[in-house]
């Protein structure tokens, strides 16, 4: 297809396609003359996840840059990758060397602990929020959130594609689109929940 047809079949503007042309986040279409090609079904999936990660997950360029090559070129070590994809996703906390309002839940609750991956900074500035806001986390709603939120996850990696024969590109997708896309889910859900409670409690 001519690449005004691969606007019409994905929905990205002509102008917009040819900016991730030249950024290099979308393959060239195989050439017919100096300037004409063709594309395929391929750039009409790489460009459906490129919107997922501009219009949904809120990435800039460069984020995205690194998700893509992580999924064209993923390496042998699929946790590590798995971990330095999903560290690409906002919100973005500062890098420190010690977080230890995070490394205290973490391991109350016995789960590994990582230091470097992106999620350990983002829950020690989150409970270091909560307890300016003169609501620490309790120990017991730690040990509630913990539990559920495991529940959640064991669930979700157990639904993760596994790693085929062409690499592990769908399982990378999976994971940073699933957790991009899932958070508001899991927050919205929450909310519906404490509505219903409440309901019950407050009415009943």
């Amino acid at each position: 297809m001519r690449i005004s047809e691969l606007a019409g079949s994905s929905g990205v503007p002509v102008a917009t396609i040819k900016y991730y042309l030249r950024e290099g986040i979308l393959q060239p279409g195989e050439s017919r003359g100096a300037t004409q090609a063709d594309y395929g079904d391929a750039h009409v999936r790489r460009l459906r996840l490129i919107r997922s990660l501009v219009d949904l997950a809120g990435l800039p360029i460069a984020r995205i840059k690194t998700v893509l090559e992580l999924i064209d070129h993923p390496g042998d070590d699929l946790f590590e990758t798995l971990g330095t994809a999903i560290a690409a996703l906002p919100p973005y906390a500062p890098e420190r060397v010690e977080y230890p309002r995070a490394e205290a839940a973490v391991r109350r609750l016995g789960w590994t602990y990582d230091g470097g991956f992106a999620a350990t900074a983002q829950l020690d500035a989150a409970l270091a929020a909560v307890e300016d806001a003169g609501i620490p986390l309790t120990d017991a709603r730690l040990d509630a959130y913990g539990s559920a939120l495991h529940h959640l996850a064991e669930f979700d990696v157990g639904e993760m594609p596994a790693p085929s024969s062409d690499g592990a590109a769908a399982a990378i997708e999976y994971a940073v689109l699933g957790t991009a896309l899932y958070e508001p889910v899991v927050v919205g859900l929450r909310r519906l929940a404490h509505q219903d409670v409440a309901a019950r409690l407050l009415r009943g």
